[in-house]
């Protein structure tokens, strides 16, 4: 192949040389083969490539195909319900709902209602009419120790840093939640001035304490207090780990970090910005409640909460334990389903650390009601969710609201280019670059957030209604069924049958699946 090229590539220079000589119109020819002669020339003596270099210029295409691959199997060869992590179906719901298109299916469902996994909710004979019920529901967010209780929407903009997201994501999403009346989850990023356009926002403080830490990257209280007690910020959460990659600390690599950036998240430009895998505030659950009492006071009184996807059991019975024993209370805890989400991870944390959402928000409900604490604390559920009947799964299981990420990136225009972590983004929402970013207008793109998060809450209050449920606070495990195999079925509260309230106060009569974990368990350690 190497040898052919050469006689090929000599004969057509020699050719085309005769051919200008005859005619300078032949040039034309000369600017079109030179070029790839000399492309095929450095294919042949460079040594990176092993195709390449064997199989000159025509290897290329190996390379141009796989670049290729996944926009020719997304547009031309998935079926409607096979795309991965989101298929052409739940995408295009939407993009219907964000531009007030009809989102109504003709012809009946296209899942598979007997495959393993099918969900479907139990509808009741006593069916409410929908008009009796509110379209936009409240959650109060607030322990007995919180002065300042907010009233949530039960669909909320998930955790999306600035820095991640463009300026003009982060802007289109916040004026999206101050049209449509619910939060935006600043991410761990740090509390940049396009989260403070007027939507309400949740200051989500990660292990990096961006925007509020010092030059060593430790916590840094007056810089806290000083962007907490802002009025735009209605909630505050200690982020320990994301579904995307638990115990493994955030990125943001040096290509996205503008100066800008790099004032807001209170660092240093030039380098790769590293979240560490833990927190230096706080060592112990004993001291996370300190921690946690010291963020309220300073914020004023505002909902304290934490992020967490759920590792080691024995480590969430240690912070509820410790919550008993110092009588200090969460307002409320983000379950963040280890599916992952819109951080770029390793394949190895994407896919395989992490417990999934639905077994963590059991589980999480279950730690709460045992130890007689959940009445203090609203549990949100993060982690896949883009639809009506997602928001009432989670309900079911034990989530009191819901945040999604991916769902909002979708109704910014996403078109899940799986280039989120390489500046990228062809629609301009994950990406610092100004080429790229421009294409994303803000007035246009908040008010589909807003149609998008409106419709979807109605859809969910429907279902409810059909369910013969009046608020989402009475959305209990037998509201969903779920297919074990394909002659098998069974109810969420079935698959995971609730603890008794106070069960786990008495050491001497802890539940079989929770002893373990529970002796494990000390307010001493983690």
């Amino acid at each position: 192949m190497r040898k052919a090229f050469l006689v090929i590539s000599f004969t057509v220079l020699a050719i085309t040389a005769i051919l200008i000589y005859i005619d300078w119109k032949f040039s034309l020819l000369l600017a079109i083969f030179i070029p790839l002669i000399l492309m095929g020339l450095y294919d042949m003596y460079q040594s990176k490539h092993t195709i390449k270099r064997n199989f000159p210029l025509l290897g290329r295409m190996r390379y141009l195909l796989e670049d290729l691959g996944p926009e020719m199997r997304q547009y031309f060869i998935e079926t409607d319900t096979e795309g991965k992590p989101f298929n052409r179906l739940q995408r295009s719901m939407v993009y219907s709902r964000s531009k007030k298109e009809t989102d109504a299916k003709p012809f009946g469902t296209q899942l598979n209602t007997y495959s393993e996994g099918y969900e479907w909710i139990n509808h009741s004979i006593n069916a409410i009419p929908f008009e009796l019920l509110n379209h936009n529901p409240r959650v109060k967010i607030g322990s007995s120790q919180c002065s300042q209780p907010y009233f949530a929407s039960i669909f909320n903009i998930s955790a999306m840093s600035y820095g991640s997201l463009s300026k003009n994501a982060i802007l289109a999403l916040n004026h999206g939640a101050k049209e449509g009346g619910f939060y935006h989850n600043t991410g761990e990023g740090g509390l940049s001035p396009y989260h403070l356009e007027g939507g309400d926002v949740v200051w989500n403080i990660g292990t990096g304490y961006f925007s509020c830490r010092n030059a060593d990257g430790t916590f840094n209280v007056d810089q806290f207090e000083k962007r907490a007690t802002l009025e735009q910020v209605k909630m505050i959460e200690i982020k320990f780990s994301q579904g995307a990659k638990p115990g493994h600390g955030g990125i943001l690599p040096k290509e996205k970090v503008t100066d800008e950036i790099a004032s807001i998240r209170l660092v240093d430009k030039g380098h790769d910005i590293i979240s560490p895998p833990s927190h230096s505030a706080f060592k112990t659950p004993l001291q996370l409640m300190e921690f946690m009492q010291l963020l309220r006071e300073k914020s004023g009184g505002k909902p304290i909460g934490m992020k967490i996807c759920i590792g080691n059991k024995s480590e969430f019975i240690a912070i509820c334990k410790a919550m008993v024993h110092t009588k200090t209370y969460f307002d409320f805890i983000t379950v963040d389903g280890g599916e992952g989400g819109t951080g770029a991870a390793p394949p190895e944390y994407s896919d395989h650390v992490g417990m999934p959402l639905r077994d963590a928000l059991a589980f999480v409900y279950d730690c709460l009601n045992g130890f007689g604490i959940k009445h203090e604390i609203k549990i949100i559920a993060s982690g896949k969710v883009i639809s009506g009947f997602d928001i009432i799964r989670n309900l079911s299981i034990g989530a009191d609201l819901c945040n999604s990420a991916r769902g909002m990136m979708f109704a910014l225009g996403c078109i899940q280019a799986l280039e989120c972590h390489a500046n990228t983004c062809p629609t301009g929402v994950a990406t610092q670059d100004p080429r790229l970013t421009k294409g994303l207008v803000p007035e246009e793109k908040s008010v589909r957030v807003a149609r998008y998060q409106k419709e979807t809450v109605k859809s969910a209050v429907d279902l409810m209604a059909s369910a013969g449920i009046a608020h989402p606070d009475d959305v209990t495990r037998d509201c969903v069924t779920t297919r074990i195999d394909s002659n098998k079925v069974a109810t969420f509260s079935q698959l995971y049958p609730e603890i008794v309230k106070g069960r786990l106060l008495d050491e001497n009569n802890i539940p079989e699946e929770f002893d373990y974990f529970w002796k494990k368990a000390t307010v001493e350690h983690f």
